[in-house]
């Protein structure tokens, strides 16, 4: 039997604990497969994790599995001047989820594969689309006034309110654009205050007030649409989904109304989020993919698909709202949103709830979906770092 001397034994765990981190950060699931590792050999108490898992399946979602419902039953219940939904819905599966650390599957719980809504996820993908463009210079800076960038006949940003707005108030949700889109007024989405007063809302210089807002997510995927000259979802398959091992069954969907002719061609023009039907709809493990990439600062297998100084600029507090980076980064600022994660840890986050959290400084990267409003997600989240024992 060999035996180490003490500070020899500190040097091997040194030595397997550095490798450990060198493989995860080098490892990168190929399509249709990602490694696995037991609770014990992840570093988790198994009893422990399974108590987390077991927590967030008792803390499912409340509000009716079909969409169609769910929607009507909190937007539509809530705004008069819903008028419908526009756009595609679906019956949603049960809580399912993964948890990914240091680059393995140390835990999957409900139908991972069922291919859902994630509402307001599909912001993520939107602003990453416009990312690419920025990247590849179609996008100069996004202190620029988007107005700049639109064709003759598209008038967006043609009023006085309008004009001065830049893509980082659009990526930002400060854009107080004002108009109609797709049939839906700005002031149809959340309105405040008594009905009467809705269309005559407070008005605010762009850049200046936070207004989380689904009709100018929307003038955001319109103006990136002419930008491109090309289909979203086929810009994010081509230069995001593709290189990073996602399945083809995930969609992006429009409205029914969000068609436009573009260099002869009927092009629909894709939602940003759930609110009146529409968005991506994607399962569990390609929202896992997507959320890994930017858990590696935006490389996949030795490529850098999104800048690193796009993701820094991402994960910058807004001026009007430090817990809020471009749509739909959700910062930890202050520990607010998730006492029991760290300061440095993002979600994406949709209706639902659909949640993806990004970790780096535990190398945890979790996806749960149609979890419990309230404190559900927080407690979920400190179980699972409290399992973890190294």
């Amino acid at each position: 039997m060999i035996r180490l001397r003490p500070y020899a034994r500190v040097f091997v765990l040194l030595w397997l604990l550095t490798a450990s981190t060198a493989w995860a950060q080098g490892y990168f699931p190929p399509r249709g497969d990602w490694a696995r590792a037991t609770p014990a050999q992840a570093g988790f108490d198994p009893q422990r994790l399974q108590e987390a898992v077991d927590y967030a399946l008792a803390h499912e979602a409340k509000e009716p599995r079909d969409q169609s419902i769910a929607l009507a039953q909190s937007f539509g219940a809530k705004e008069p001047f819903f008028d419908g939904q526009i756009g595609p819905t679906a019956v949603r599966a049960g809580l399912n989820g993964l948890i990914v650390h240091r680059g393995k599957v140390v835990a999957e719980f409900g139908d991972t594969h069922a291919v859902d809504m994630s509402h307001s996820v599909t912001k993520t993908f939107l602003s990453t689309v416009v990312g690419v463009a920025w990247q590849r210079g179609l996008i100069r800076d996004t202190n620029d006034r988007v107005d700049g960038y639109m064709p003759r006949d598209v008038d967006l940003f043609a009023s006085e309110h309008n004009a001065p707005i830049t893509w980082e108030h659009l990526l930002r949700q400060t854009s107080d654009w004002q108009g109609t889109l797709w049939g839906k007024p700005d002031w149809a989405d959340r309105p405040s205050g008594a009905p009467e007063q809705w269309p005559n809302r407070e008005r605010h210089a762009p850049g200046t007030h936070y207004m989380y807002n689904d009709v100018r997510v929307n003038v955001l995927a319109l103006a990136a649409l002419q930008v491109w000259r090309r289909p979203l979802p086929e810009v994010l398959r081509e230069n995001v989904m593709d290189p990073i091992g996602a399945s083809t069954r995930w969609r992006w969907h429009g409205y029914r109304n969000s068609w436009i002719e573009l260099d002869g061609q009927k092009i629909q023009s894709v939602s940003g989020g759930g609110h009146w039907g529409g968005g991506m709809f994607i399962d569990a493990w390609d929202m896992a993919r997507f959320g890994y990439l930017f858990l590696r600062d935006g490389r996949w297998d030795g490529k850098q698909i999104v800048s690193r100084e796009w993701i820094a600029k991402a994960r910058t507090p807004g001026s009007d709202n430090a817990e809020y980076g471009y749509c739909n980064w959700f910062l930890n600022t202050g520990r607010k949103a998730l006492p029991s994660a760290p300061e440095s840890s993002v979600t994406f986050r949709g209706n639902g709830q659909n949640i993806v959290y990004i970790d780096r400084d535990n190398d945890l990267l979790i996806v749960v979906r149609w979890i419990d409003r309230g404190d559900a997600l927080d407690t979920f989240i400190g179980k699972v770092l409290a399992a973890r024992v190294r």
